[in-house]
């Protein structure tokens, strides 16, 4: 048998990545499916859940990389002659078909690749190549649009596997021709047919595909950002400081590894005295906690067990601005999912004229709050949540 192809079948190394790609697919899909359906409510569901995304990640990039090699090496070699050279719009179906499948064997893995390193948390890749991509940010919105891409692409690629079973198929019950024998492992006793003539027709009507069906999907909106369409946005409040600028964000550890992520829609009133010691002034501030974006596990955090959007909307904090020696902090009352417990948080704060900066950190404890109650140890999710306040001012 020949490592290289020839006129009359395909080589060693062609059949086997064929079947290598056949198999990987074959493996992958039904991970992806199964694991995306799976709950995740307690410590064994989410442990379940993300092994499985794992391997299917993993799998993933191996298959990315396998595409890779297959096409470079069909690239490089000669392509056995059509055995029904008179069927020219058969040829031409099988050739996009064809070309169509190479495109999602680079393009399905390659956007679940990048969906994966622009999000933080949750179910990593088990290879040692780390977690993210060159040029590629931790962005939700870039997340969304690769995941919306990823599965548009996986639809395109299991109608062009189907079609290409069906083609191999017919070929072997209706043509009874060495069709598929040749692409088996030992003697394929296929004719000598003439030369294959190649065309840029195939793979320009193979991108037209993927063109035309990322294009509708646009138009339909597959893109468009799920929370920004749902969430409502906090009233503006009335306020001594204004701020001009400012992040909250929080930290916490499932299965091991950080994810951070930040509250997009929130509001500060805030009366401030720079010249008075001891109590200098108030402030109250309201999140929208359906502005919420914390890596892949956004939207487990809305869930009933953890933050609980639908019957808690916001998460409140009301206290006194406290000035002493050993400098600021915000004392008072933390809201979150109806439960209030009393904190004490400490800023810095440097003042410009009419601009105040400051900054500080908060660790609070999620148990405090009733959030993840189904997962009481922290194997799963790390009971520790680092929030962190950064904000701009001007009176």
């Amino acid at each position: 048998m020949s490592v290289s192809n020839t006129a009359r079948s395909y080589g060693t190394v062609t059949k086997t990545f064929h079947w290598l790609t056949a198999g990987l697919i074959l493996a992958i899909a039904p991970l992806g499916i199964i694991a995306e359906r799976l709950p995740y409510e307690n410590d064994a569901e989410l442990a379940l859940k993300a092994q499985l995304f794992s391997v299917h990640k993993t799998l993933g990039v191996i298959l990315f990389a396998v595409a890779l090699a297959r096409i470079l090496w069909a690239l490089s070699q000669t392509k056995p002659g059509d055995l029904n050279p008179h069927h020219k719009l058969q040829s031409a179906l099988a050739a996009m078909v064809h070309w169509t499948l190479y495109i999602s064997l680079v393009a399905v893995p390659l956007t679940g690749w990048v969906h994966h390193a622009a999000t933080s948390g949750f179910a990593p890749i088990l290879l040692p190549i780390g977690q993210d991509l060159p040029l590629v940010p931790k962005s939700a919105a870039l997340a969304d649009i690769m995941a919306s891409l990823h599965w548009l692409f996986a639809n395109i690629m299991i109608v062009a596997i189907l079609l290409h079973v069906a083609g191999a198929l017919k070929h072997h019950l209706i043509d009874k021709d060495a069709t598929l024998r040749r692409m088996w492992f030992g003697k394929a006793d296929a004719p000598l047919m003439p030369a294959h003539q190649g065309s840029l027709a195939a793979p320009v009507s193979a991108a037209l595909v993927f063109a035309l069906a990322t294009g509708g999907a646009a138009a339909a909106g597959l893109f468009s950002a799920e929370q920004a369409q749902t969430r409502p946005t906090l009233a503006a409040v009335a306020s001594d400081w204004t701020v001009t600028a400012g992040t909250i964000g929080i930290s916490v550890t499932q299965l091991g590894s950080p994810v951070a992520g930040s509250f997009t829609d929130w509001t500060a009133a805030i009366s401030f005295d720079p010249a008075a010691t001891g109590i200098a002034g108030e402030v109250t501030t309201t999140i929208s906690i359906a502005s919420l974006t914390l890596g892949s596990v956004t939207s487990q955090a809305m869930g009933a067990d953890f933050f609980d959007s639908a019957t808690y909307p916001t998460a409140t904090f009301t206290g006194t601005i406290l000035q002493d020696d050993a400098g600021y902090s915000a004392d008072g009352m933390l809201t979150i999912k109806g439960a209030s417990l009393p904190v004490s948080f400490p800023f810095d704060l440097t003042i410009a004229g009419d601009t105040a900066e400051m900054s500080g950190t908060l660790t609070l404890d999620r148990r405090d709050f009733g959030i993840g109650a189904s997962m009481a140890d922290e194997s799963s999710l790390g009971f520790a949540v680092d929030v962190t306040l950064a904000v701009s001012a001007t009176q």
